[in-house]
């Protein structure tokens, strides 16, 4: 293969993601630490791509380390009440005093554009304002948190418009006040009220590994909201981070991810490419997965027969389906099975078949298949098979469009070779994982 078409094919694999983002928008939540990391100008060069791409986005920094500096510098003693820096008049001007200087730093970067650089030709505008009013945290336990303020209300019409006229909206942990005030805000708080109040699609949230990981150190690639309640992480900064995705998914932001900071194009991996690089939580509450027990065969049974009775799928009876629901993962709304998909595993030939992949006639249109689809490569993968296939007579161009492509039946398991319905005639797609 010539050198570089590598790169090439992987940018055209990017494509349904380019698609598939352009319009949308994104918050970015970036603590002070990322501003003190050598990947910095990297996250900045993925950004400004983010924004060539058509997405909306909204920045928002913290400056955590480089208040504590400040105040270190000064000799000003830094007070915490909760895990939350008590920020008095002396503190505050510290506090203004950093955020104005990394916002200043933001600002010149995204303004950037040196010839035979990735900025060259970037041209982008950055937005920075009164977005968020604040009201103060008040006294609590005894303790008057003065300066130190919570986030009361977000301009949505305001960020919408810069939005809508092109430009990178940029917050930094300021609030002001009605009266003229000025707070000193948590970077979470900001992120998960701005992103849910504007609606945005996503809220990526920068920490210094590379996602969640479990007690032995593997990466946790997703997880549903309702998963997180018995979630333990042991790492303190990975729990934080874990926190606010929830939070900002129970107030309506349909999807979070958690990246790394300190590996380059962890972004742009995360944002196209099917694995992703980080923890992604989804808003899923409300539709949950699982994996089928005995007690679902009616359910999929009622599911299936419409397409059964057309011809779209292959007739199961009862005392099949009950030998081989542990095969099945289902999509469950309000206790009704709304979806369903099964994984037959033909582990010597490292393949697997997916099969029946049914939503609902009142539910579609939601990438509900999708869904399970992707959770049964993934499964596929788990059990360290190499690709997938489908056998189909009427759901072809789905297939097509979801990765897969057309193969001879003779690429088929021996075992499913020997099953194939000569009568239904079905063709064959495989997809490499």
């Amino acid at each position: 293969m010539t050198p570089g078409r590598g790169h090439i094919r992987w940018f055209r694999n990017t494509a349904p993601y380019i698609n598939m983002h352009r319009g949308k928008t994104f918050v970015l939540m970036l603590g002070g630490e990322v501003a003190q990391h050598d990947n910095f100008s990297n996250i900045i060069h993925d950004i400004a791509l983010l924004k060539s791409l058509g997405i909306n986005l909204v920045l928002i920094h913290g400056a955590r380390p480089q208040i504590a500096a400040r105040l270190a510098a000064a000799d000003v003693e830094s007070v915490m009440h909760k895990n939350i820096r008590i920020t008095d008049t002396a503190a505050l001007e510290h506090v203004k005093d950093a955020a104005g200087s990394l916002r200043a730093q933001f600002e010149a970067l995204l303004s950037m554009g040196l010839p035979n650089s990735p900025m060259q030709g970037a041209r982008i505008r950055v937005c920075s304002g009164n977005f968020v009013t604040a009201r103060p945290m008040g006294v609590v336990d005894g303790v008057d948190f003065q300066h130190t303020g919570k986030v009361r209300r977000i301009d949505v019409s305001g960020i919408h418009d810069q939005l809508n006229d092109g430009s990178i909206v940029l917050l930094s942990p300021l609030g002001y006040s009605p009266t003229g005030e000025i707070f000193s805000l948590a970077l979470e708080d900001i992120a998960v009220n701005c992103a849910a109040a504007i609606g945005a699609d996503k809220l990526i949230l920068f920490g210094a590994e590379a996602g969640v990981t479990n007690r032995d150190g593997e990466l946790i690639r997703q997880l549903a909201v309702s998963e997180l309640e018995n979630l333990t992480i042991q790492d303190t900064a990975q729990r934080t981070l874990l926190q606010t995705a929830q939070l900002a998914c129970k107030q309506g932001v349909p999807r979070c991810q958690i990246i790394s900071y300190q590996d380059d194009c962890a972004l742009l991996e995360e944002l196209f490419t099917h694995d992703g690089s980080g923890t992604l939580v989804a808003n899923l509450d409300y539709e949950q997965s699982r994996q089928a027990d005995i007690e679902d065969v009616g359910g999929i049974l009622e599911l299936i027969e419409p397409l059964e009775q057309q011809g779209i799928l292959l007739k199961r009876s009862r005392e099949l389906l009950e030998q081989e629901i542990h095969c099945f993962q289902l999509l469950e709304r309000d206790s009704r099975i709304i979806a369903c998909a099964a994984l037959y595993p033909f582990p010597d030939e490292s393949c697997g078949e997916i099969a029946c992949v049914v939503t609902h006639p009142d539910y579609r249109g939601g990438q509900r298949g999708q869904r399970l689809l992707r959770e049964l490569e993934q499964e596929a993968r788990n059990q360290g098979l190499k690709r997938v296939f489908v056998l189909s007579t009427q759901t072809a161009h789905w297939f097509l469009e979801q990765g897969f492509a057309e193969h001879s039946r003779d690429e088929l398991p021996d075992q499913k070779q020997a099953l194939y319905n000569l009568q239904r005639n079905s063709k064959v797609f495989f997809k490499d994982l």
